[in-house]
């Protein structure tokens, strides 16, 4: 799974790999954190569903990105993975203010390569 900003690959999830016992513990005391309440935007959630999690996580998984908390985006895209274990692709754009947030079920996420270019 990937995590992309404004096109660009942010974050990379594999699926393949076990989650140590400590941060699955990690994504479930979220969970209980946010049954018992989110904020969305002005929207106050009791008790969110799937879809109304995710999006409060990645509100918090932009945030980490943006204030370079690595350990804070890892958390929070590791939540998006598991939780969501179809999910391929996030894909967050943000223009002039305004974010937007796709999740994308059918894509496959490909590792993007750095091409560098020599000018003459």
């Amino acid at each position: 799974m990937g995590v992309l900003l404004d096109g660009i690959a942010q974050l990379e999830y594999d699926r393949e790999k076990l989650l140590p016992d400590h941060q699955a513990a990690y994504l479930d005391k979220m969970d209980e954190k946010m049954a018992e309440g989110i904020a969305i935007g002005e929207e106050e959630i009791k008790n969110p569903d799937v879809n109304q999690r995710a999006q409060f996580v990645v509100g918090n998984l932009l945030h980490a990105l943006k204030t370079d908390n690595e350990q804070v985006a890892g958390a929070m895209c590791s939540y998006l993975a598991i939780r969501m274990p179809d999910l391929k692709q996030v894909k967050i754009n943000e223009q002039e203010g305004e974010v937007t947030i796709e999740f994308d079920f059918e894509n496959e996420y490909t590792n993007q390569v750095a091409v560098e270019f020599k000018l003459h």
